[in-house]
């Protein structure tokens, strides 16, 4: 099995209280202090079916975009709810359902209807919906597919 291992900077319990109130699928295996008063300096959780580890000591390594979690939605409250959520307290929009949480890690948030959208079998539905996903940061479904149908209309 691979499981997935993440460097925090000494914030990992706070990491790991957002995530449990985002996800459903959410349990910690294990939390390893080196004192009964220390912060946690590992973890191994769940979180939405996949497996994580993570180390949490302040260090030269930081999260950078080369590594993200991408999650896809089933709708529009999913993306929003996730998106609010993930980006309190600190955290950054970026582009094309990008951001960065509060604690530094790169997500997608990603609506299943995009893939749908991209896939289109008329090229140019599939290219608006392409289009305005690039002008957008948080995708928002609705403006997708005006953009596709706009584009599947006859001039």
């Amino acid at each position: 099995m691979i499981t997935t291992c993440l460097w925090f900077q000494g914030d990992l319990e706070a990491a790991l209280d957002r995530y449990a109130s985002l996800f459903d699928d959410f349990e910690v295996h294990s939390l390893t202090r080196m004192g009964a008063d220390e912060p946690a300096m590992l973890a191994d959780w769940r979180m939405d079916g996949t497996e994580f580890r993570a180390i949490s000591q302040p260090a030269d390594f930081h999260f950078n975009e080369s590594i993200s979690l991408s999650v896809s939605c089933e709708d529009q409250a999913e993306v929003d709810r996730l998106w609010d959520g993930l980006i309190a307290g600190g955290g950054e929009e970026s582009m094309c359902g990008w951001l960065k949480d509060a604690f530094g890690l790169s997500w997608q948030i990603v609506p299943k209807r995009l893939y749908e959208l991209l896939g289109d079998p008329n090229p140019a539905r599939a290219a608006a919906a392409q289009q305005t996903m690039l002008s957008q940061r948080r995708i928002v479904v609705s403006e997708l597919e005006a953009a596709a149908d706009n584009a599947a209309r006859p001039r």
